[in-house]
């Protein structure tokens, strides 16, 4: 499925011009839902853990989270476009 258009690209552009965690903060509380957000950081999550070798059980556990919904994440991990990939090396750049 592509999904590339002028409105989507608009929608990342202001992702990129959010300089610090709390304008992240501010923006995505208005423009996701709660549940959302944290949806979203238990699927980074898991694909770090996934990343560092943990088990689908044992992430399961950790993060309640289905196995599903790591399976998913897995998925793209290990098939998906790479975009799990640079986030997490970014990640780890950004943390050194």
């Amino acid at each position: 499925m592509n999904f590339h258009s002028e409105s989507v690209d608009r929608l990342f552009q202001t992702f990129l011009n959010l300089e610090t965690i709390e304008d992240c903060y501010v923006y995505f509380e208005d423009i996701c839902t709660i549940k959302e957000i944290k949806d979203m950081a238990q699927r980074l999550d898991a694909a770090i853990l996934l990343k560092n070798g943990m088990s689908y059980q044992k992430i399961s556990e950790t993060l309640d989270i289905s196995t599903a919904t790591i399976g998913k994440v897995s998925k793209c991990l290990n098939y998906g476009s790479g975009g799990y990939k640079t986030a997490i090396e970014r990640l780890k750049d950004n943390n050194k």
